[in-house]
């Protein structure tokens, strides 16, 4: 079992120090502190421990440290930044663990991202040495790239011409679209084993900026300096304290998400309760309960129940997601986030909501809302039913039965592709999108079902057989094929920096993880570091 939590004074492999407005992540990986055996985690290497303490130093930063105002990401090894993601690490992993350490180590460079554009924290990678692959996917992740020119340091993605594979983080989409080098520059960088060094960098577009050795520090100090001295934010934050989690055989439960595993039609019901406290209605109250507030600890909680999924439950295939709560209660969370969403941990604690949707949605496994007596999708909680792939909606007279819009899913939590959930179902009918918003009372069965906010409205009689069957026809499918299907459908509409990541590059990698090319007996990565030379069929497919 991967654990997901950790924090800094557990860290292994950064080094998190916080110096007023600047913070400093310097990366010093320890070779021998590997989740798994049979590979050694040299030259700034990682595998996915090491990206779990990267995402939660981001996490920490936006809400314990809202006074950081610039992070400067660099390395404590003499001459190396980080060598990228462990070749001997993937090379011994299953197929399903190499996909999914790829998509994790994409949301946490997404996280940086999403910090810097939503919350104005600036990110510098100062590159003290070379950064090859993944090390350069998480410098091309930050704002501004610096790169030491001390003849040697170079900045390169190898996979193709190395491992036969994809830069897996982001690399290619990222040099086109956020830093916008020209596509035949782009194509001669990835295919350049070597790289580039400090003036060719530079003049590509691939860096900022390159410094000399006796000058790197200072420069990296003047311009950090520059970036926080008329950017001052005087707030506390609040600390994150390790989520209570208690795990049996066949269940995971914290405070408010409950697993309850059907292993046998791999099936888990996931229910997320609504809070049974009063809750919070200023800044001041909310900063007072700090993460113990609903929606910042119920969705932490979903987000770890997510990763635990993904990572250590491969075969389950559906996941039946139930709520449990008043929905009033919901609602009057709802407002106060959408009154306050100004303030700045109600900022992050929004940002923090729609990043474990994102999440949810990228998730490769099917994903069935039920909605029944005593359910809460409200607002927040809505947003689990419309962005579900199937959603069913319990149709009795004697069990009330409801679904509420609230303000927050005009825009608060928006999916990859940039739209609400609720414009990328309505694509078609975007008239339909404002007339739902503007229902000011509850949907019940038969109104949800004839504006389109669920799929099946089966009746008492029929309910409990009806899930059922779905679940077992879904679950006798490939799936290779449902993945597909759902990455597919999930996202119509624009496509985005994101989705070009997650939809074209996870699908690309997903296929050349498994080709001979790459892992058979004679391929790239698996003859990697061996005197034997990788052996390709070439015909092109």
């Amino acid at each position: 079992m991967i654990n997901f939590q950790t924090s800094p004074a557990n860290y292994k492999h950064w080094r998190l120090e916080i110096d007023g407005a600047v913070a400093t992540l310097s990366m010093d990986v320890q070779e021998d502190q590997t989740l798994a055996g049979g590979y050694k985690l040299k030259l700034n290497s990682y595998d996915l421990g090491v990206d779990i303490e990267l995402a939660d130093a981001v996490q920490r930063l936006r809400f314990e440290h809202p006074e950081v105002r610039a992070v400067v990401i660099t390395s404590l090894k003499p001459r190396i930044f980080c060598a990228g993601a462990n070749i001997y690490m993937l090379g011994s992993s299953s197929h399903a663990f190499k996909v999914n350490f790829c998509k994790f180590t994409n949301e946490t460079r997404c996280s940086i991202e999403d910090d810097s554009r939503h919350s104005g924290r600036r990110y510098i990678a100062a590159l003290n040495g070379t950064a090859s692959g993944g090390g350069y996917e998480l410098a091309i992740a930050c704002d501004e790239i610096y790169l030491v020119d001390d003849g040697n340091s170079a900045v390169s993605l190898p996979e193709v011409p190395l491992l036969g594979v994809l830069p897996g983080t982001g690399g290619l989409t990222r040099l086109v679209d956020k830093r916008k080098i020209r596509r035949d520059r782009a194509d001669v960088f990835s295919t350049l084993a070597e790289g580039l060094k400090g003036k060719r960098a530079k003049e590509w577009g691939l860096i900022d900026d390159s410094f000399p050795t006796s000058k790197f520090q200072d420069s990296i100090k003047a311009r950090v300096d520059e970036l926080v001295k008329n950017d001052k934010q005087h707030a506390s934050g609040i600390k994150l304290n390790p989520l209570q989690v208690t795990a049996g055989p066949d269940s995971r439960e914290y405070k408010y998400v409950k697993l309850e595993f059907e292993r046998d039609r791999r099936n888990v019901n996931l229910t997320i309760h609504g809070p049974s406290d009063e809750v919070p209605t200023t800044p001041a109250e909310i900063e007072k309960v700090g993460d113990s507030y609903w929606p910042l600890q119920a969705y932490r909680e979903l987000d770890d129940a997510l990763l635990h999924l993904r990572v250590n439950e491969p075969e389950i295939g559906v996941v039946s997601i139930r709520t449990q709560g008043d929905i009033e209660k919901i609602l009057q969370v709802d407002q106060t986030l959408t009154e306050h969403r100004n303030h700045w941990l109600v900022r992050e604690i929004l940002l923090h909501m729609a990043r474990t949707l994102r999440r949810l949605d990228l998730t490769a496994k099917s994903l069935f809302a039920i909605i029944e007596g005593g359910s809460c999708f409200a607002g927040n909680l809505l947003e689990l039913v419309v962005g579900a792939d199937r959603s069913y909606m319990l149709s009795d007279p004697e069990t009330p039965v409801e679904l509420r819009v609230s303000q927050l899913n005009a825009g608060a939590f928006p999916m990859s592709n940039g739209l609400t959930r609720l414009q990328s179902r309505f694509l078609a009918e975007p008239a339909k999108v404002e007339t739902i918003l503007k229902h000011d009372s509850s949907f019940d069965t038969e109104e949800a079902e004839e504006v389109g906010l669920v799929t099946f409205a089966p009746d008492d009689l029929d309910w409990e057989d009806e899930i059922r069957v779905a679940i077992e026809e879904r679950t006798s499918l490939s799936p290779d094929a449902l993945t597909g299907m759902e990455a597919s459908l999930r996202f119509a509409g624009p496509e985005t920096m994101d989705t070009k990541i997650y939809g074209r590059l996870t699908a690309w990698q997903n296929w050349i993880f498994q080709r001979p090319n790459a892992v058979g007996e004679h391929g790239a990565l698996t003859n990697y570091g061996k005197p034997t030379q990788p052996q390709f069929d070439y015909k092109r497919t």
